[in-house]
Parts: C-alpha cells; sequence; structure tokens
C-alpha cells in the first residue's frame, strides 16, 4: 500500500484520534486469545550469513545506508534458504512485540479466500452480489451485477473512487450503493473497502470471522501467536487493515508462500492459490523503476527483479523473492516507501550468491554488533536544566481540539523527566529516560493506553525535547517543550501520518496558582 494512494482511513494526530489502522474510535480491536500451538515454541532456524549465501558485508552496507539515509526502520529479518541470517530491531522496538501491518494484512485475507475456495465455499467468479442480496440497492446497475470476486482480489472492482467506510454505517451497503463506473475488470483502483467485503465474504461463507477461520488453518500452523484485528462498525475484521503480529510471524509467512505454501510438510494453502494470488492479474503502470507499477496479484504488489511483497502503509513489507530463496520482512515508519525498497535492490540483492560463501568472522561479528546496537534516533543533550521554576510547575492551555489541558514536567530522579499532561480531564504521565528507552502504558494520540518508549533531554537550557515511540505501531512522536517567561511553547510532531504530521504549536500559560512572579 503507497502511502499516497486513495486511503480513507481518518487517521490524525489529534489527542482524541487513534493513529492506527480504524477510521474512528469506535473502531473495535478483536483481541485474540491466547493461542499456544505445537509450531509456536520452535523458532526459524538460525544461520550464519555466508553459510547460506550472503555476503555479511552487504547487510551490512544495507544497515548503514538505512541509519544514513531513512532512520524510519523498526525491524528487519532476511530469511535465505529457510534460515534466518540477519535479524534486527532498532530499540524501542523488540522481537515480542506485535507490530500494526496496515494494508499487508490484505494478503492474509487473500489467503483466507483462497483457503475458503478450496474447501468449495465459493468461486473467484462468484458474483459479489451473490453473497449479500439483503444489503445490496434496490436496483443495482449493470456494472455492480458484474463485479465478482476475482474483481475484488486484484482491485478491479470498476468503481473510480473508493467506497468511504463511515462509523456508523454498513460498510458492506456502503460498498454496493457506490457507483460502478467501469465494467468492472477493466480499471485498477486500489480499494482497501474492497479488501473489507472479500472479509465479509469469507465471515458470510464460513459462518466464521476472519481471524478465527484463519486461526487453525494458518496462525496456528505456523506459530504466529496472538494475532489481533481491528472490527468494523458491524463487527467484521477490517481485512484490508487492522492486523498485528510480529517481525517473526510475517517472515513465517512469506516463507510459507516462498514454498508455495507447504509447511513442515503439510499443504497449508493450495499450491495453485500461492500461483495466482502472487501472479501478475492487472496492470497499474508502467515505470520500470517504481515497485508500484509492476503489476498487482490477489491482494499481493507484483515488485521489480522478479519478487512479490505484502505491504503496508509506512513501510511493513513481506518481500519475497522466489528466484534467490529468500524473504525479507521489514517493519518501519516510512515517509518514503520506495526508499527501502531501493535499498534492498542496491545493498542486499547484489550480496546473495547462489552458492555458500567462505565464512567471513570479522564481517559477521561486525554485523552482530552493529545489529545489537540498533536504536531510533532520539535527542541529544542534558538530563537537567539550570532554569529555575520550571520542574514541577504546570502550564495549562486554552480550548483546543487535540482537548489538551495541562502539561507539566517532573525530574525527580537525575536521569528520567515525567511528563505530566492532561488530556480531556485525564491525567497521563510518561517517564523519558535520558540514555535508556523508559517504556509505559499511556495515553498520548489516542483515548485509549498503548504501550509507549520514551526518551528525552534538555536540547537547550530551555527546551526539553523527548521521543515518544508507539512500539507496537509506526508512529513515533517529536515533542518539543519550550520555555519562555511563564509560557510553555509546545509543538508535537509524528514520524507519519494520513494528516499533516506536524501539528500547530500550543502556547501553554503558568497556572495562576502556581505563578510566582
Amino acid at each position: 500500500m503507497k502511502v499516497h494512494l486513495s486511503i480513507v482511513l481518518a487517521v490524525c494526530l489529534g489527542f482524541g484520534t487513534v493513529p492506527g489502522g480504524g477510521p474512528s474510535a469506535e473502531t473495535s480491536r478483536l483481541q485474540a486469545g491466547v493461542s499456544k500451538s505445537s509450531a509456536s515454541a520452535t523458532r526459524l532456524p538460525r544461520s550464519t550469513p555466508e553459510a547460506q549465501g550472503v555476503s555479511s558485508a552487504a547487510i551490512l552496507a544495507f544497515l548503514e545506508a538505512a541509519n544514513k539515509e531513512i532512520n524510519s526502520l523498526h525491524s528487519i529479518m532476511l530469511l535465505r534458504h529457510g534460515q534466518v541470517v540477519a535479524e534486527g530491531w532498532w530499540a524501542p522496538y523488540n522481537p515480542q512485540s506485535p507490530h500494526m501491518l496496515y494494508s499487508l494484512s490484505k494478503s492474509f485475507t487473500s489467503t483466507a479466500i483462497g483457503l475458503a475456495i478450496a474447501e468449495g465455499k465459493l468461486s473467484v467468479d462468484d458474483p459479489v452480489l451473490k453473497f449479500f442480496p439483503e444489503d445490496a440497492p434496490a436496483e443495482p446497475s449493470a456494472n455492480l451485477k458484474a463485479m465478482r470476486v476475482r474483481d475484488l482480489l486484484r482491485m478491479n472492482t470498476g468503481q473510480e473512487t473508493e467506497p468511504p467506510r463511515p462509523p456508523n454505517q454498513s460498510w458492506k451497503k456502503v460498498f454496493l450503493a457506490h457507483p460502478v463506473r467501469f465494467k468492472p475488470g477493466t480499471h485498477f483502483l486500489y480499494n482497501t473497502s474492497a479488501t473489507y467485503m472479500l472479509a465479509a465474504i469469507v465471515e458470510k461463507t464460513t459462518g466464521t470471522p476472519l481471524l478465527e477461520y484463519l486461526r487453525p488453518r494458518l496462525f496456528d500452523p505456523l506459530g504466529i501467536e496472538n494475532p489481533t484485528w481491528e472490527k468494523s462498525p458491524e463487527g467484521i475484521a477490517t481485512g484490508g487493515y487492522g492486523l498485528s503480529i510480529r517481525t517473526e510471524d510475517i517472515a513465517r509467512f512469506g516463507q510459507l508462500y516462498l514454498q508455495k505454501g507447504k509447511w513442515q510438510g503439510k499443504q497449508l494453502v493450495p499450491e495453485t492459490w500461492v500461483e495466482q494470488a502472487t501472479s501478475f492479474q492487472t496492470s497499474n503502470g508502467s515505470n520500470p523503476k517504481s515497485d508500484w507499477d509492476q503489476g498487482y496479484g490477489y491482494q499481493f504488489w507484483r515488485s521489480q527483479n522478479g519478487a512479490y511483497r505484502g505491504d503496508g502503509a509506512f513501510g511493513q513489507y513481506c518481500l519475497v523473492l522466489p528466484k534467490q530463496d529468500t524473504v525479507i520482512a521489514i517493519t518501519s515508519g516510512l515517509r518514503d516507501m520506495q526508499a527501502v525498497l531501493n535499498l534492498v535492490w542496491e545493498k542486499l540483492l547484489p550480496g546473495l550468491s547462489a552458492s555458500a560463501l567462505p565464512a567471513d568472522k570479522a564481517a559477521q561479528e561486525k554485523l552482530a554488533q552493529s545489529l545489537k546496537a540498533l536504536s531510533l534516533r532520539s535527542p541529544e543533550g542534558s538530563a537537567t536544566t539550570t532554569l529555575s521554576k520550571v520542574a514541577g510547575q504546570r502550564y495549562s492551555f486554552s480550548e483546543n481540539a487535540r482537548k489538551l489541558e495541562s502539561i507539566a514536567l517532573e525530574s525527580k530522579q537525575p536521569d528520567a523527566t515525567t511528563i505530566v499532561a492532561r488530556f480531556n480531564g485525564v491525567e497521563t504521565r510518561i517517564e523519558c529516560g535520558h540514555k535508556t528507552w523508559k517504556k509505559t502504558t499511556a495515553t498520548w494520540a489516542s483515548p485509549t493506553p498503548q504501550p509507549i518508549a520514551a526518551r528525552g533531554a534538555w536540547t537547550a537550557d530551555d527546551t526539553f525535547t523527548a521521543t515518544l515511540a508507539l512500539y507496537e505501531t509506526p508512529f513515533v512522536y517529536t515533542v518539543s517543550f519550550k520555555f519562555v517567561g511563564g509560557e510553555l511553547r509546545f509543538v508535537n510532531e509524528a514520524n507519519v501520518a494520513f494528516a499533516p504530521a506536524r501539528e500547530a504549536e500550543l502556547i501553554g500559560k503558568q497556572a495562576l496558582s502556581e505563578n510566582r512572579n
């Protein structure tokens, strides 16, 4: 999913808005129960890069370029011949925490359709209206009648614009009421609402919610524990986004597809479906250097160099290179999604050899150190300030869209500063480590508490700057507190956003009861 493509997720940076995949605060999160499968206890096998024909120097060059040019990666896992040869997380991101996948979720929904077809529940040639007669308009157009499951899968619904997904309406009815200007199959339009219809078809034909349908057929056999999937207002998994799993889970999914649907000797997904879903099904452009112009399959993107991928906003990737027997799982918070793929082609691809390479202990040790030291950039500066009358002082804000009422900074420990903010009558406290990430669960850009890791420093004697990483999402916020006289000038900026990333400055006044002047 490319960020500039039509996305109707009303995600913004207001403090009362969820920065996740949902269109409103009313979209709920479907929490899976704890699932322990026999496969989950075993990690993917590990190997040295050179043993699998991968140059450690090439991986190191990729990391160095990414840190210099991108500074937005959250994790990477590289598999060659089914072996993990490199893995790393930019702290505070970590192997245990799930990560929001955005439209990479679409590839999992596609898999569910393939499984349901194999079970005889439906066909790619079935008309969409067949499944939802009660949601159809009174007089469906000829083009709507002609729309088939295949058209949903390959983003060829014939709709000129993407149907909206309102917070208080049936998304199925809204989709079917939306004009179908073109003959289905003739017009490519990236369409998350079409994927939602696929999720609804899975539930309708199997009698089982999407997540629960996939659990015994895909998630449990692969060892994917505790996946979660957001729901629509009508209680159906959002399908086109909303799935959260770990980096290694993404890699397992890619390896399954690389192995043409077979896992540990069992055919989980029909090989014919894997071939159809990842092959060129429709044209979507002609730029040879763009990974969004290489064609589209069934909820999978074709890529340069004969590869294909599952793809989510801000750089969530499950990249499969069949010719090289390689899988690359990436999570990130990228504004330029092509940038990291360019680095894959420029740095990693040349480092993949057809046969094993001589051991290179020096390069392997340097690579291991680099992977271990990965971290998001955070403010550099002092742990304290010489400004008096700042610590613990509360600054109040006039009414604003973010519902931010007040902010205070507390420095009760020499190596940490705590942000004490009040939003819409509710206090939130976020401790920022000076040299280390401090983790907590708090509200910041969402009314629902989320895991947050924070680091901060006095970047000037009058300015405290902090990095707040919502490390189960792509979102990382840089917040600045500048103290001028009796005022606090506050700025909040996100690394990525569907709305403007930098919010307007808010000015708080020192509370009268605390003003000593």
